[in-house]
């Protein structure tokens, strides 16, 4: 389904309750809503929850954000910065953040529960500090509140691929960042991969997205003043982004709990999926109104 939220449009799905407590699952850099495990949505969903999963800008079915004299492939970007310079980018993930205040306006929801990982959880970071009265609460999954490595840039820029060399690389992807204590067969990452190059592939929506991250302001100083309940969970096996990024968050904002979780690592899987539901739906019931 597509709905115009903040003057753009985004595809979305839901899961549960129409009249269920609203959550907002937030995917990461260059991820679309079918990344999501079933048994994640499902999870919420069984528990009560109006789940609501959306492809955000740039990536999947939602719209496409191109800016004039912004670059966009990863040659031209690496280019730029070889030289000396910063890129421009399209957008902020402030704005990314305030795609999601529209999609509440637009579906008619005051408050819900927001869960983002990865970029998702720079965007969660971002709602709770200037959007906190549409929250009731906030979990911030495998990210971090500083500015990142400039050392990672390489890898996180997208490049055009075969639908073969798309399923090599998710394959190698679950490798270097997969969860060892939570795997998924070779087999069905290959064939994910398929399905999801099949369903969109836009590496010049990503690496937009990637330049939304870099130019994303450190939010160390103003997580102090969050005042929403607030869950931090993260890999102990995160390889990309480690855990000390999540004790950093969780230390920042007051009365945050934080869940490090053994044998995660930053890809969220499906036999991870329930363990992760128990977990967010544990600390809502004690901690939400």
């Amino acid at each position: 389904m597509q709905i115009r939220a903040n003057e753009i449009v985004l595809e979305y799905e839901e899961f549960g309750p129409k009249d269920g407590t609203p959550i907002v699952l937030i995917r990461g850099l260059g991820t679309q809503l079918a990344h999501w495990p079933q048994e994640f949505m499902q999870g919420f969903a069984d528990r009560g929850y109006r789940t609501i999963i959306f492809d955000n800008r740039d990536v999947g079915l939602s719209q496409c954000c191109p800016a004039e004299d912004v670059p966009t492939t990863a040659e031209d970007i690496l280019n730029v910065i070889n030289a000396g310079g910063t890129p421009i980018p399209a957008y902020t993930v402030d704005h990314m953040a305030r795609d999601v205040i529209g999609l509440l306006d637009s579906l008619g929801i005051d408050k819900a529960h927001i869960l983002g990982i990865s970029m998702g959880g720079m965007v969660a970071q971002l709602l709770a500090i200037n959007h906190a009265e549409r929250l009731i609460s906030d979990t911030i999954v495998m990210t971090a509140a500083g500015l990142p490595n400039p050392a990672l840039l390489p890898q996180l820029l997208a490049y055009p691929l075969t639908r073969e060399d798309a399923q090599t690389a998710f394959v190698q992807e679950f490798q270097m960042w997969g969860s060892p204590g939570f795997p998924l067969s070779e087999e069905e990452i290959v064939k994910q991969a398929g399905r999801l190059w099949d369903r969109a592939h836009d590496p010049e929506g990503v690496n937009r997205q990637v330049l939304a991250i870099v130019s994303t302001p450190d939010r160390r100083e103003a997580l102090k003043s969050v005042k929403l309940p607030c869950l931090v969970i993260h890999g102990a096996a995160d390889a990309l982004i480690p855990p000390e990024a999540g004790m950093e968050i969780a230390s920042l904002i007051p009365n945050a709990e934080l869940e490090i979780v053994e044998g995660m690592g930053h890809i969220i899987t499906p036999v991870l999926a329930p363990v992760l539901v128990e977990k967010v739906d544990d600390f809502i019931k004690r901690c939400a109104p």
